[in-house]
C-alpha cells in the first residue's frame, strides 16, 4: 500500500496533467478533503503588514514625541512629530514595495532557470524530485508514480520545482503597491495616536502624560490583540503584550533622556 503522503502528491500529479494552470501540490490535501478544516492561522501577508507597519507606528513617533517634549514647545513636538510620521509612512510603504517588488523579480528569474533545468536536464530534474521525496522518507518506488505524472507536464513540474525545492511562493502582480499602501497607512495611524494629545493640551507636560496613558493603553492592546489575531493562547498574548509596552517604554523612555541631555548642554547653541 502506498504511503498515504504519496497518495496525496499522485493524486494532484495526475490532476496536473489535464488541469495545466494548476498553482501548487501543497494544495493536494485541500483538494482531496474538502471538508477537512484543520486550526491554522488565517493571517494573511496583507494582515502582517498592518502588523508591521501599526507597531512600527506606535513606537517610534511615540519615542520622538515624548523626546522632543523635553525641549518644552509643543509646536516643536508637533512639527517635528508630523515630520517623522510622513516621513517614516513613506519610508516604510516605499521599503515594503521595494522588498515586494525584488521577491517578485526574484522568482521569475529563478521559475525562467528551472524551465530551462527541466527542458535541457530532465534526468537531473527528476532524481531532484526523487531527492525531495527522500526528504520525507518516502521511497522511490513509492514516488515513482507522482514523478512519472510530474513528467506528463513540464508547467506542473516547474511549479513543483519551484515550491518544492526553492520553496518560493508565485508572487500577486499586485502585492507591491498593497503592501506599501498597508504599511503606510498602519504606520500613519499607528503613529498618529501619541501625537493627538498635542494638538488638544496646551501645557506640555498634560499633553505628555496623556499621550503616555494613551501609548500605553495602546500598546498593551495591540500586542495582546496582534497575539491572538495570530492564532497564540491568551498567556502568550499576556507575554506579548507586556513586551510591547516594554519596547515602547524604552524607545519612548531614552528617546526622552537623550534629548533633555542635549537640551541642557551646549550643543548646537555657538559659542557665547
Amino acid at each position: 500500500m502506498l504511503n498515504p503522503v504519496t497518495r496525496k502528491f499522485q493524486a494532484k500529479a495526475t490532476i496536473a496533467g489535464v488541469e495545466k494552470d494548476t498553482r501548487s501540490m501543497r494544495t493536494a490535501e485541500t483538494m482531496t478533503s474538502p471538508k477537512h478544516q484543520e486550526p491554522h492561522s488565517k493571517v494573511g501577508d496583507f494582515m502582517r503588514d498592518a502588523i508591521l507597519g501599526f507597531a512600527d507606528g506606535l513606537t517610534v513617533p511615540f519615542a520622538l514625541t515624548a523626546g522632543l517634549s523635553a525641549v518644552g514647545s509643543i509646536r516643536i513636538v508637533i512639527v517635528g512629530g508630523l515630520a517623522e510620521l510622513f516621513a517614516g509612512a513613506i519610508s516604510m510603504g516605499l521599503g515594503a514595495w521595494l522588498a515586494v517588488d525584488s521577491d517578485r523579480k526574484a522568482y521569475y528569474v529563478e521559475e525562467a532557470r528551472e524551465k530551462l533545468e527541466v527542458r535541457n536536464c530532465p534526468e537531473k530534474e527528476e532524481e531532484e524530485i526523487y531527492e525531495i521525496f527522500e526528504q520525507y522518507h518516502i521511497s522511490r518506488e513509492s514516488s515513482k508514480g507522482v514523478v512519472d505524472g510530474l513528467k506528463v507536464n513540464p508547467d506542473v513540474w516547474v511549479q513543483f520545482m519551484m515550491d518544492f525545492e526553492l520553496k518560493l511562493e508565485r508572487p500577486n502582480s499586485h502585492k507591491a503597491w498593497i503592501s506599501a499602501l498597508v504599511i503606510s497607512v498602519a504606520y500613519f495611524l499607528g503613529g498618529l495616536l501619541p501625537m493627538i494629545p498635542y494638538f488638544i493640551y496646551k501645557n506640555i507636560l498634560h499633553a505628555l502624560y496623556t499621550s503616555i496613558g494613551v501609548s500605553v493603553v495602546v500598546l498593551v492592546l495591540f500586542g495582546y490583540g496582534k497575539a491572538i489575531v495570530i492564532g497564540q493562547k491568551k498567556r502568550h498574548a499576556v507575554y506579548s503584550a507586556i513586551q510591547m509596552l516594554a519596547i515602547g517604554t524604552l524607545a519612548a523612555g531614552a528617546s526622552y533622556g537623550i534629548v533633555a541631555g542635549v537640551n541642557a548642554s551646549k550643543i548646537g547653541r555657538g559659542s557665547s
